[in-house]
């Protein structure tokens, strides 16, 4: 386990002066070239209690010991990442590097994404429906190509941002209660889902107007997974922490999907990638891209408010991406 300490990658969480989350407010960009845009809400940051009592129901052990952890401000997106927006990227086509919006795609820039051995959304649509199917490298490598698009740099979530942005000032096992008895009103879960994912925002937001953290897809963080992570995160370790990945399996997934139960929706529910999202892959090496097994995992976004220097985006992107 690599608590992240370069500090360098310390900028990339967007450590500095900022103002009240008020000051912050919502933001929409624009992908350029196209009429696709995502809203993004800004939160200004601060000290919670991560993780979860000991006493609270459907609690794992890899919940625990909860701990202090403070989060610098950033913005993170109000929806998970639409297909809308993703295909604009995993469709580029290979042969005149432009993808089928004619955004124009530079390779020495950006990985190419390879093509998926299988529609990834099963055919459960994809129109204002969350992407998933991606491994948490095929999501990376979208947010450098978005983060290149448009000279602003995104990224994934950490499992801290992601937990705070979930708990939305709450303590609760989820962002509207203590009990499930609401679930409904807020995400789509096993009981009410008819199993297949649905079109993002259509369920109420937590309290800070962000959707369907609870359930629909659990969503990629930038984490690798430790079962023990938060027994380190005391002193310095405690400010943005990041467990900075140092193998390609297990990576951490977040906020539960549409075919759990209501257990897996809580805020500090945590799930390890598995190696069985790509048992149905033939290929040889598997696709780092594309898992043929997850059409429950999808991902949302983040920017640092405090934007890192090209330089500093270029070790980040080494570090995450490789290379």
């Amino acid at each position: 386990m690599r608590i992240k300490t370069a500090a360098i990658l310390w900028v990339c969480f967007g450590v500095g002066t900022a103002g009240a989350q008020s000051e912050l407010g919502m933001i929409t960009d624009t992908i350029p070239g196209t009429d696709v845009f995502f809203t993004m809400i800004g939160l200004q940051g601060g000290t919670f209690l991560m993780g979860t009592p000991e006493d609270e129901e459907g609690r794992d052990e890899d919940e625990g010991p909860q701990r202090e952890v403070t989060v610098s401000p950033f913005y993170i997106g109000v929806h998970e990442v639409t297909y809308d927006e993703f295909l604009l990227f995993s469709s580029l086509d290979r042969d005149n590097s432009q993808g089928s919006a004619g955004i124009e795609f530079d390779p020495e820039l950006i990985a190419r994404p390879s093509p998926p051995y299988e529609d990834p959304a099963h055919g459960m649509g994809t129109n204002g429906y969350p992407a998933v199917g991606m491994t948490q490298w095929g999501a990376l490598q979208y947010a450098h190509w978005l983060s290149s698009k448009t000279g602003v740099f995104y990224r994934l979530p950490t499992e801290a941002e992601w937990e705070y942005a979930c708990r939305a000032g709450t303590s609760s096992a989820f962002s509207f209660g203590e009990t499930a008895d609401s679930l409904d009103v807020y995400a789509w879960h096993y009981g009410n889902s008819d199993e297949t994912y649905q079109q993002v925002g259509q369920k109420g937001s937590n309290p800070w107007g962000i959707f369907d953290m609870h359930g629909n897809v659990a969503e990629w963080t930038l984490d690798e997974y430790s079962e023990t992570f938060y027994e380190g995160l005391e002193g310095p370790s405690s400010e943005d922490p990041w467990n900075l990945p140092a193998r390609l399996h297990p990576r951490t997934v977040r906020g539960g999907a549409y075919d759990d139960s209501p257990e897996a929706l809580r805020c500090g529910a945590r799930l390890r990638s598995n190696l069985d999202w790509k048992r149905r892959d033939p290929q040889i090496p598997r696709s780092m891209w594309w898992n043929t097994d997850s059409p429950f995992v999808g991902f949302r976004i983040v920017r640092p408010f405090v934007q890192p220097s090209a330089e500093e985006q270029q070790e980040f992107w080494a570090n995450v991406l490789g290379g």
